[in-house]
C-alpha cells in the first residue's frame, strides 16, 4: 500500500544534543544523524536494573522482493515526538522496567544504517524483553513516522507506512 502523509514532514529539528536529552528525558526522540547506541545504552544504566535488552532495526536490501537501495524517512516532529514519549511512559506503566528508551532516524539512510534503536532496563529479563518488542510494535503502529523507498530495478519510489 503506498502512502502519501498531508501533514508538513520534517526531518529533525533538534540537534543531536538535544535529541539525546529529550530520548533521556522523554523516552523517544528523531534523529538526523547516525545513531550513537553507546550512548545510550550509558544513558539507561541504573544500579537496580539487572537486565538491558536492545533492538536495532536497519535498512535492508529488499522489501519482499524489491531490490531496496535506500531509505528517506519523514516524520510529523512535533507529533512524533508526543507519540513516542507517551509510548514509552506506557510501557513504563505495563511492564516492571526502570526505563524505556527510543531513537528513530529521520532523513536518508543508505542500506545497513540503523533506523531504529531501543532500549529498556529492569530488575528481570522478562519484562525488559517483553517491553522492547511491545515498544518496537508499538511505535512502528502508532508513530507519525513514514518512510520512502528507493529501489535499484525503478526511478519510482514509493511511501510506506513505518509498519509497511
Amino acid at each position: 500500500m503506498s502512502y502519501r502523509p498531508t501533514a508538513t514532514l520534517t526531518t529533525a529539528t533538534l540537534s543531536e544534543a538535544q535529541a539525546y536529552d529529550t530520548a533521556t528525558k522523554q523516552g523517544f526522540a528523531l534523529l538526523a544523524s547516525p545513531i550513537d547506541d553507546h550512548r545510550l545504552k550509558t544513558a539507561l544504566h541504573h544500579d537496580t536494573c539487572g537486565a538491558l535488552v536492545t533492538f536495532e532495526g536497519w535498512v535492508r536490501n529488499h522489501n519482499n522482493t524489491r531490490p531496496v537501495k535506500a531509505l528517506h524517512y519523514h516524520a510529523y516532529e512535533q507529533l512524533a515526538l508526543a507519540q513516542g514519549a507517551q509510548l514509552a511512559a506506557a510501557a513504563k506503566q505495563q511492564f516492571a522496567i526502570v526505563h524505556a528508551l527510543a531513537v528513530h532516524r529521520v532523513g536518508e539512510l543508505a542500506i545497513g544504517d540503523m533506523a531504529i534503536w531501543i532500549g529498556i532496563t529492569a530488575a528481570h529479563r522478562q519484562p525488559a524483553f517483553a517491553a522492547c518488542e511491545w515498544l518496537l510494535n508499538a511505535i512502528k503502529a502508532d508513530v507519525a513516522i513514514w518512510k520512502q523507498e528507493f529501489y535499484h530495478d525503478s526511478d519510482a519510489a514509493l511511501w510506506l507506512s513505518n509498519n509497511g
